[in-house]
């Protein structure tokens, strides 16, 4: 009975192990990343939006290609003249759907904090009140959940930064998050390689901030 029970262990960790190390998955999501990387206009953008929800489709236990569709609907309502809500809100479908795949993910709660962040954006004069504290708690949440996140980091230092902005207040706070950000980013290049499929963006943003700083 015992060897019984050791053998069905053994055979599930090999279909869990297999089904984990899938080529083709991880083939087709390098080729969209690295698509990702050059977005000159927002055909090719929806192009590659679109290529991330074929693989959701096919890979429907991961959260990756959502996530990735997601972060690309909020790149293009900041970059292309489009209904910004109506991305952004398209952004949120895809990361809620992420979550119930990955539930307590630092990456999908930054992103979170991300759309609502755009949404706020939109309009912060009638929206500033309620979205500012729920991208917040976002944020905060996602560091809380990995501190070594330094997309959740450089999220935070930007929000700070808005905020210092409207209530005329120094940058200070913001500025040490980027920091912190930035080293977060040397670290998390270690880890990077060719096959590396995990997002990695956000550095600039991080320089950004700091551009305010003295």
């Amino acid at each position: 009975m015992k060897k019984s029970i050791l053998t069905f262990a053994l055979l599930f960790m090999w279909i869990t192990f297999v089904k984990a190390m899938d080529p083709a998955y991880e083939a087709a999501m390098q080729k969209q990343i690295q698509a990702m990387n050059s977005i000159p206009n927002l055909e090719t953008a929806q192009q590659v939006t679109n290529g991330f929800i074929r693989i959701a489709e096919a890979k429907n236990e991961e959260w990756l290609p959502l996530y990735y569709a997601a972060y690309m609907n909020v790149i293009s309502a900041f970059r292309f003249d489009v209904n910004k809500d109506q991305y952004f809100d398209q952004a949120l479908q895809w990361v809620n759907k992420a979550a119930e795949i990955s539930p307590d993910n630092s990456e999908i709660t930054a992103l979170h904090g991300f759309v609502i962040m755009g949404k706020l954006s939109v309009d912060p004069a009638s929206r500033g009140q309620e979205m500012s504290p729920m991208a917040m708690q976002l944020f905060s949440k996602a560091i809380n959940q990995d501190r070594e996140n330094p997309r959740a980091v450089t999220l935070m230092a930007q929000m700070e930064l808005g905020m210092s902005q409207f209530f005329g207040s120094g940058p200070e706070k913001a500025c040490g998050m980027a920091r912190l950000g930035l080293e977060l980013f040397k670290k998390e290049k270690m880890k990077i390689t060719d096959d590396y499929i995990l997002p990695t963006w956000g550095e600039r943003d991080a320089e950004g901030v700091l551009k305010n700083c003295k």
